[in-house]
């Protein structure tokens, strides 16, 4: 029944719950029964046992959720962390004159705290508000709360200075404000005079550039000191060494330059020293060797000279990271003794040297990278002692010698990369049946020897990467027994037979790379089942007999070489249906006429070297006889004279039109960055209202039809020509220029040509047919993609598309406005990432990884409901901005809604709707879009994409994932452990 009660508004229960309270004293149950209906709002109703029980014992409410009691049935604490509540921030609890804790962590409570509501909980020793939406200044704590020991505002929306206000706190042991929006110096000086800190948290905030205080080492008795991510310049304070309690001290992520202080050796306690990704300079001290406690080290991404000192390596260390520095020397063998060694990353320094061989000996050793140094020798035998080891990574060094025996027995081993280094040798027999191996790449060594047969065992084996060696034999059948294989790379070996006919049966292959064998026999018949194949090189072998017409099936083939075999027949007309990037049939045995959609330069170095080709346009080859019968002749030369008489005048009359339209719109010069035979006239004159298929904010799109039949997408940007290079239109357009000219990537939308004139700008596309995705998810054509397959096959490939931009690109690039309606479809409705106009090239020092910021942009850039929470209040833009908008794209694709649909309510998106909805129930079809069929619906690999969306989206950008890894993800199983590296 609804009561007078649940129709006030909760300011009035508020107000009455103050009177009343001040009228008489009221016991703790009630009070926390009217904070529970005036003040908290609990959907999943897990305060349910918050009731009171006529002829029950006075103590009930002890035993009620999160409420903990004296001796006297007194109220001493209020946990009510991660239950799901909501509300304005619960003041009435303070009411209850003997609460000493309350915690109310982990919810959804919002709105401010406001001053006169926190001035009741000054009797309080813990106050925990941690992880809800709060938001405003943070709030003033006034001189009478000379009990509290811990607070705990972190991960909120709090915004301002932190308060000085906060210097009263003279009791405060515990002080946690990570995670916000604030702004002001990030170690305000005033915290100094809070001399019993232990704690100190104020990491992850927008600070403004500034400052450790120079007394630092007055805070005597601090543990903990986290201020990563903190917008810190200049030095790290001498007195710091003065810190004998110290036990973390992390600084990562920030602008700190200078030295290492020699001093910092006196702070014995220390286990945890991370300095990584900052502008250190300098040596390494010796000093670091008192730190005898010491167990996780990480000073990578600095500018860092000079050697690893032996007392450093003695250290009993369980992780130490020294990558991207310009350290060099050898590696001091005493490392080798290390008992707790899990984790070690030397790569991208100037090492030199053997490494010593006993590592992993005495250790159980997890991650091991020594990449890109000039370690020479032999890798040392032991690393997988342990029988823990998960990687070797040691690409771009000297070593030799062969690879050890015991690798081979280490099951443990998923990802092997030690390419482009002198191995020789054969590879143990039972490397290639590793359990858990899903990635070998070994290009640029002189290995020689079998691909054993053995490979069939390797179950989860997803890139093989030979090339370079000297392997020989056949390919082994055993090999079509790897169904999660995506990349073959066995080109420049010594392999020869025929290709096993099952390799067919291989559905996940993209790239396959046979160039520079001896191979011989016919290809495979029946090729349609590779569907996500982007790249076939077959190149400099002895393959013979017809090319397969079903090569021109395969949907995303961008790459075709299949020149220097013996192949014969004609060219397939099949072949013109692909989008290729590279066409190479030159030296084989082909013959017969070129199909005409390869009757055009760009193609013909890719025909050269088949005498018996010919074609009708195409000069270096040889012009095709056509016998025309007299009659037909004749036939032909009297309507010619015909139409020749009757539409002379209507010729010179449409050419003036013509001159006419095409001088309204003006005169343009066009770069092309793929060979296709584009004029202006003919691109111009068609930029016309009805030829316009989609407008948006940077300009028009228009449907062209050129006279060769290609269909291309032309985009008009708004603003006029190249007379403006400073406009935001200009400054688009060389972007989208500077970023797709270059790029040749499946995944990623191909830029044809662009158009400049003294009034106009374009952009030439390859046509999409189905548009964008996010027209087919929300727009007209929502129904159409309806099953579940294509939309997983989108998600994978979109991803593909931006790890290529963030990974392998150089410079990487940022998109920085990743969405649906930015993701093109094919006629296949496979997808090409699209529209660069805000993307950036990330400009690192050597040796920056994964995050790398492009720089503090002028102004907020992207869609409403992508955008990466921190870009909003920062203005820094980091590949991980780009993972967080497409954690919105796979959500959008799981569910069917756009990022701000309003069924989530107003203080809702689609990430935080789908967090919750996840967090709150195991019910998997609530959230998964109706219109899909649900016999298509993979609901294994549905909830896969789910947590990776939501490890994409997390609000912290090092909890997301990089695209590398999310491609690594959306084909593995196992996404729970991430390794966001």
């Amino acid at each position: 029944m609804m009561t007078l009660f649940h129709l006030l508004p909760s300011t009035t229960l508020v107000l009455l719950f103050f009177a009343s309270t001040y009228a008489s004293p009221i016991s703790d149950p009630t009070i926390l029964l009217r904070v529970k209906h005036g003040q908290i709002l609990d959907p999943l109703n897990r305060l349910a046992n918050w009731v009171i029980i006529r002829g029950h014992s006075n103590n009930s409410h002890c035993h009620w959720t999160g409420i903990k009691c004296d001796s006297l049935s007194s109220v001493i604490a209020v946990n009510l962390d991660n239950l799901n509540l909501s509300g304005n921030f619960p003041s009435g609890f303070c009411r209850i004159p003997t609460l000493r804790n309350l915690s109310i962590s982990y919810n959804d409570f919002n709105g401010t705290i406001p001053s006169l509501s926190l001035s009741l909980c000054s009797h309080l020793h813990s106050f925990n508000l941690s992880i809800n939406d709060f938001s405003g200044n943070l709030p003033d704590f006034s001189p009478e709360f000379t009990s509290l020991v811990a607070l705990d505002l972190s991960s909120n929306f709090f915004s301002g200075r932190i308060p000085r206000s906060f210097q009263h706190l003279s009791s405060l042991r515990v002080l946690r404000l990570q995670g916000n929006i604030l702004v002001g110096p990030a170690f305000p000086e005033f915290l100094l005079n809070l001399t019993r800190l232990t704690h100190l948290e104020l990491a992850d905030n927008p600070f403004y550039p500034s400052e450790l205080p120079t007394t630092t080492g007055t805070l005597s008795k601090l543990e903990i000191l986290w201020l990563t991510n903190s917008n810190l310049v200049g030095r790290i304070p001498v007195s710091l060494c003065f810190l004998q309690s110290l036990q973390l001290f992390d600084v990562s992520n920030n602008s700190i330059s200078g030295e290492i202080p020699r001093c910092i050796g006196n702070c014995t306690s220390l286990r945890q020293l991370e300095l990584y990704e900052n502008q250190l300079s300098g040596e390494l001290p010796d000093n670091l060797g008192n730190l005898k406690s010491l167990y996780l080290f990480d000073a990578s991404e600095n500018n860092l000279t000079g050697i690893l000192p032996e007392k450093l390596a003695a250290l009993p260390l369980g992780s130490l990271n020294l990558n991207d520095n310009f350290l060099h020397g050898e590696i001091p063998a005493i490392l080798a003794e290390n008992k707790n060694l899990y984790q070690l990353k030397l790569f991208n320094n100037s090492f030199s040297g053997k490494l010593p061989t006993g590592l992993g000996l005495n250790s159980k050793l997890e991650e091991f990278d020594a990449s890109t140094n000039n370690f020479s020798g032999e890798l040392p035998p032991n690393l997988c002692y342990g029988k823990r080891l998960l990687q070797i990574i040691a690409f771009n060094n000297k070593f030799s010698g062969n690879f050890p025996e015991t690798y081979g027995n280490c099951s443990s081993l998923g990802y092997v990369r030690i390419e482009n280094n002198n191995f020789t040798g054969e590879l143990p027999e039972s490397f290639w049946n590793l359990p858990d191996l899903y990635c070998a790449e070994l290009t640029d060594n002189n290995f020689q020897g079998t691909l054993h047969l053995t490979v069939s065992e390797s179950h989860k084996l997803t890139e093989i990467h030979i090339s370079g060696n000297n392997f020989s034999g056949n390919l082994p059948s055993e090999i079509c027994e790897l169904k999660g294989l995506t990349e073959l790379r066995l080109g420049e070996n010594r392999f020869s037979g025929e290709l096993p006919g099952c390799i067919t049966e291989l559905k996940g292959l993209q790239v396959i790379e046979l160039q520079g064998n001896m191979f011989t026999g016919e290809l495979p018949r029946d090729m349609r089942s590779w569907v996500r194949l982007t790249q076939l090189n077959l190149s400099r072998n002895s393959f013979t007999g017809e090319i397969p017409s079903q090569l021109g099936e395969l949907p995303v083939l961008n790459y075709l070489d299949l020149s220097a075999n013996s192949f014969s027949g004609e060219i397939p007309v099949e072949l013109t249906q692909l989008n290729l990037n590279l066409f190479n049939l030159s030296n084989n045995n082909l013959e017969g006429q070129v199909p005409s959609g390869f009757n055009h330069d760009y193609y013909a170095d890719g025909l050269l070297g088949n005498p018996r080709l010919c074609s009708s346009n195409l000069k270096p080859l040889s012009p095709c006889p056509k016998p025309i019968p007299i009659l037909y002749l004749v036939s032909f030369l009297s309507v010619l004279a015909f139409v020749l008489f009757s539409s002379i005048s209507l010729l010179c009359i449409t050419k003036v039109q013509s001159n006419i339209e095409f001088k309204k719109n003006h005169r343009c010069k066009i770069i092309a960055f793929q060979r296709g035979g584009f004029s202006e006239q003919e691109i111009l004159s068609q930029l016309t209202e009805e030829n316009v298929i989609g407008s948006g904010g940077s300009g028009q799109v228009y449907r062209v039809t050129l006279k060769s039949g290609l269909i291309i997408a032309v985009k008009k940007l708004w603003g006029g020509g190249g007379g403006d290079k400073n406009s935001d239109m200009g400054s688009l357009f060389k972007s989208e220029v500077e970023t797709l000219g270059s790029i040749r990537h499946g995944n990623i939308v191909k830029l044809l040509f662009s158009c400049v004139g003294e009034d106009i700008r374009a952009l030439g596309y390859e046509y999409m047919k189905n548009g964008s995705l996010g027209d087919v998810l929300h727009g007209e054509k929502g129904g159409v993609l309806l099953d579940w397959p294509r939309r997983y096959a989108i998600a994978y490939g979109a991803a593909q598309g931006l790890a290529y931009l963030h990974h392998d690109c150089v410079p990487a690039i940022i998109h920085r406005d990743v969405k649906s309606n930015n993701i093109l479809l094919d006629d296949k409705f496979l997808p090409r990432v699209a529209d660069f106009g805000l993307a950036k090239p990330v400009i690192r020092s050597r040796g920056t990884q994964n995050g790398e910021s492009v720089g503090t942009m002028s102004r907020i850039a992207g869609s409403c409901g992508y955008i990466a929470p921190e870009y909003g209040y920062t203005l820094k833009v980091t590949e991980k901005s780009d993972v967080y908008s497409f954690g919105v794209v796979l959500m959008e694709l799981i569910t069917g809604k756009q990022p701000n649909d309003p069924s989530f309510g107003e203080t809702k998106d689609i990430v935080k709707w789908m967090t919750e909805t996840v967090l709150e129930s195991d019910e998997l079809k609530q959230l998964i879009d109706p219109r899909m069929s649900p016999t298509s619906c993979n609901y294994t690999e549905i909830n896969k994409v789910i947590e990776v969306a939501i490890l994409c989206t997390s609000s912290s950008p090092a909890n997301r994932p990089s695209m590398r890894r999310v491609v690594e993800l959306l084909k593995d199983h196992s996404v729970l452990a991430v390794n966001t590296q």
